[in-house]
């Protein structure tokens, strides 16, 4: 099969070449991108601190496939079985709820040391880290606020979980030598019509400013703040709007964490990039595909990742942008949603790099629309699929639908005997 492959690539590398693409520079530059893989796929997003606590936030999770990671070391077992047929070195996302620790400890009281066996895991992997402070699922997010909330105790309690999920980042990115990115999303709401919008929104400023307070090398991490439309419970007001969080980002300097799923269905996540990156510092993807809304379905090669991938590919956005995933599906096995979630983001990537893109810019800025359109139309029919099944192969990992055949093998020995 090798050999059918690699005369495969050779015709698709002639192929390119004749409209000015280097097949072999498009590869190396895939190379070069790192996926954030949320770890939460991989156990419906229960964590380990209160694995009885109900999901809360307006996030739920559909259906009830064999074989859950009920474990720290189950679900890094089962992330390292996935990543070893994703091409590429990568990065792990991380919650505050999946600390690994024997200790009775709450979200609050949270150090780096509950995280060891993570770090000494990604080492052995070479994987990066990132972190998101967990401000869901919890008692003290019962009301429905938590940074935002009117009871200073409770936002207090909040301010501690962002500062220990701060110095958690820290010490990824002192350890593992690449920088940790922190994400903060929240839930707070309501659920029907407030009279006063403008006070929780000034208490999330105030809570955010105290948890940020403290300056820490970007080497190491750098936080990035995330907005949504509406969640269920949540559907007339959410105080972390996407303005809200646009401007704070723009404001304090920080990332602007962009969820594919947080917006209308009908807007084109990825014509925000070109419109923030010129003022903002840079971005932080959760790539998702939200059939109805925010529905978290598994990401795949449709056309809603191949204009989030041209846009970052075709406006050079890749070194000011972070790319993560998010998305539960229990359903399938999960350890096949994280792999072709994965696989799928990174083809996008690929036939985006697959493109003459310096010839088409200049053929739209002198006005010549009928190159452009002729020349985009023609890619799409172009030999990708050589380009992606050689990368994979030169990779070591699986070609095709072989990779498949070792995440049944798994889920037989492992997974269907917890």
């Amino acid at each position: 099969m090798s050999e059918t492959i690699t005369k495969s690539y050779e015709l698709a590398k002639e192929r390119y070449a004749e409209i000015g693409v280097d097949t072999d520079k498009a590869i190396n530059a895939l190379k070069n991108v790192k996926l954030s893989i949320h770890c939460w796929q991989g156990d419906d997003v229960l964590g380990f601190l209160f694995p009885n606590q109900d999901l809360t936030g307006g996030i739920s999770v559909s259906g009830n496939y064999p074989g859950r990671a009920k474990t720290a070391d189950q679900l890094r077992k089962d992330l390292s079985e996935a990543l070893s047929v994703i091409p590429g070195k990568h990065k792990v996302q991380l919650h505050s709820i999946y600390a690994d620790t024997d200790e009775k400890v709450d979200l609050n009281e949270l150090e780096p040391k509950h995280f060891q066996s993570w770090v000494d895991w990604a080492k052995q992997e070479g994987v990066g880290l990132d972190m998101n402070g967990t401000f869901f699922s919890h008692p003290k997010s019962a009301s429905g606020f938590t940074l935002a909330s009117a009871d200073k105790e409770i936002r207090d309690f909040w301010i501690e979980v962002g500062k220990g999920s701060r110095k958690i980042a820290e010490y990824f990115g002192k350890e593992l030598g690449q920088q940790s990115v922190n994400n903060f999303w929240i839930p707070d709401g309501y659920k029907d019509n407030p009279i006063d919008k403008l006070s929780p929104r000034l208490r999330l400023v105030e809570s955010l400013d105290e948890i940020l307070k403290e300056k820490i090398d970007e080497a190491y991490t750098i936080e990035a703040v995330e907005g949504k439309l509406f969640g269920t419970g949540v559907e007339s007001y959410t105080v972390g709007s996407h303005e809200f969080y646009e401007a704070y980002a723009l404001t304090r300097g920080k990332l602007w964490t962009i969820d594919a799923g947080h917006f209308h269905p009908t807007e084109d996540v990825s014509d925000k990039f070109s419109a923030f990156l010129p003022f903002g510092k840079g971005l932080m993807l959760h790539v998702s595909r939200p059939v109805r809304w925010d529905s978290d379905h598994v990401v795949i090669f449709d056309d809603a990742l191949t204009r989030i991938a041209r846009a970052l590919v075709r406006d050079d956005l890749l070194d000011k942008t972070n790319i993560g995933l998010d998305f539960f599906d229990a359903t399938i096995n999960r350890l096949a949603a994280w792999v072709v979630g994965s696989r799928s983001t990174l083809k996008a990537l690929l036939q985006a790099f697959l493109a003459p893109i310096n010839d088409l810019k200049k053929a739209e800025l002198e006005g010549n629309y009928t190159m452009r359109l002729a020349v985009t139309e023609e890619l799409k029919s172009y030999p990708f699929g050589a380009v992606w099944d050689y990368y994979c192969q030169e990779s070591g990992v699986p070609v095709g639908t072989e990779w498949l055949k070792e995440i049944v093998a798994y889920e037989k020995d492992v997974l269907l005997k917890r």
